[in-house]
């Protein structure tokens, strides 16, 4: 009993840190510009009466804060209106209103809004915010059968329930900015000369010298490196986040489906075996890849993540071998 209690206060303990991280990237992209800006208009700048740093500080605080938390939800909304939606009739529409409705009184949360898009990627998100809560799920996976199917929206719906949706959603811009110039920094720093030395004499021999033009590859790597280096105060709290909401978060919803008997713990096996191998992963937006059932991150993607394509291995692997989760 001790070390159940233990083990729940760990839990609280990770999402603790894990939400203080999230909520600290919009704060830290936003600090970037302003806390220089507001130092050097303040009384120890320019002799011009100003906040100073401390309070470029708190207004980096309400900007990132309120500006992504605003932004969150109309920029899921978007991409979600961008899917191609499954063209279904009213009986099928309506089964999959109804069946998520009785799913989320099992729950024990309200139904939230249902769009089904047409695409191969086998998964379900749920976005959380001031619009209301939404849940986008894909044809395929609605295909799956119905212990599979009912299993992963069922583990949706946990999510749900404990708020995770509403904390991603209204910092995933500021994660996506991460994410995006820290791919960028990574693909700078891995650029070559794909030149080799014949190519070169060839091209000295038709008297064509595109080299002098080109910028080297060290040139690359410095402004890759410099990249990583200012993005890092914000990358961390993101990694952070990623690795104690999000990760975390889905082993507990995990959990919690598992905790309901065999067919529940079997279906959410299968439907995670199926969604992280079945083709059809590029179907899938990279912007609802945090929110969604399974992690649709790429090589690529999962380089600059605390997650990646792996978790859902291990995910399943506690499953199978019927372990506490």
């Amino acid at each position: 009993m001790a070390s159940r209690r233990g083990g729940a206060q760990d839990r609280r303990g990770r999402r603790a840190v894990g939400a203080v991280a999230f909520l600290a990237v919009p704060v830290v992209l936003a600090a970037l510009p302003l806390v220089p800006l507001a130092a050097l208009i303040g009384p120890a700048g320019l002799g011009i009466a100003g906040p100073g740093a401390g309070g470029g500080l708190l207004v980096a605080v309400v900007v990132g804060l309120g500006g992504s938390g605003l932004l969150g939800p109309i920029l899921v909304d978007r991409r979600i209106s961008g899917l191609p939606e499954a063209e279904l009739d009213d009986r099928p529409a309506d089964f999959v209103a109804d069946r998520v409705s009785t799913l989320a009184d099992e729950v024990g949360v309200d139904a939230p809004a249902v769009t089904v898009v047409r695409a191969d990627a086998a998964n379900v998100a749920v976005a959380d915010g001031y619009r209301g809560s939404r849940l986008v799920v894909s044809t395929r996976l609605l295909s799956l059968p119905r212990a599979d199917r009912d299993a992963a929206l069922r583990h949706a719906l946990v999510r749900l329930r404990t708020r995770e949706p509403l904390l991603v959603t209204a910092v995933l811009p500021a994660v996506a900015v991460v994410e995006t110039v820290a791919l960028l920094a990574t693909l700078l720093v891995g650029r070559r000369d794909e030149r080799t030395a014949a190519d070169r004499r060839v091209n000295r021999i038709h008297g064509y010298e595109p080299d002098r033009d080109r910028v080297p590859s060290w040139a690359y790597t410095v402004a890759g490196v410099l990249c990583w280096v200012l993005l890092s105060p914000a990358w961390v709290p993101a990694a952070v986040g990623d690795r104690f909401t999000v990760a975390d978060g889905r082993r507990h919803a995990d959990a919690a489906v598992a905790r309901l008997g065999t067919d529940e713990r079997d279906g959410l096996g299968n439907a995670v075996a199926f969604a992280s191998d079945a083709a059809g992963a590029a179907d899938w937006p990279p912007l609802l890849d945090r929110l969604s059932f399974v992690s649709m991150a790429d090589g690529e993607t999962g380089r600059v993540r605390g997650t990646s394509r792996q978790e859902a291995r291990i995910r399943l692997a506690r499953l199978r071998s019927k372990q506490a989760l």
